[in-house]
């Protein structure tokens, strides 16, 4: 397993975090997906994150990334959720009316340590999320 650094530290710290839209609405293809996308990559490097795996489902998204010591991962989450929920209900207004009460996330979330399984095998589950 290759390690990072920093300055004062070395650490891999992966993480599987799931976010599924308020009542599992049907909401993601491909289109949206790629969007909801940019912005986790957009605003990922402010906290120290790096995205590596990212798909999706109908209701939800499943995504891989590692972090540092430094990384505060609920505010980073919680900012990503605010601000994709924001964007996505101003650049694809047709999905306002898949929705209720105008919230886009769930406001619960998954977050799983992968040191459990091999990345390699989390990495294959979620390239295979959304086939039958």
């Amino acid at each position: 397993m290759k390690l990072d650094n920093n300055n004062h530290s070395v650490f891999a710290m992966y993480y599987h975090l799931i976010l599924v839209v308020k009542y599992r609405r049907k909401v993601f293809d491909d289109i949206l997906s790629d969007y909801t996308k940019s912005i986790f990559e957009r605003l990922a490097p402010g906290y120290n994150i790096t995205l590596l795996e990212w798909n999706h489902d109908v209701d939800h998204v499943h995504i891989m990334f590692k972090a540092q010591p430094n990384s505060e991962l609920s505010k980073f989450i919680n900012a990503y959720k605010s601000a994709s929920s924001r964007l996505i209900k101003r650049d694809f207004p047709e999905i306002r009316q898949k929705l209720w009460k105008e919230y886009f996330w769930s406001q619960s979330f998954c977050l799983l340590t992968t040191g459990g399984a091999p990345i390699e095998v989390i990495r294959k589950y979620i390239e295979t999320q959304g086939e039958r």
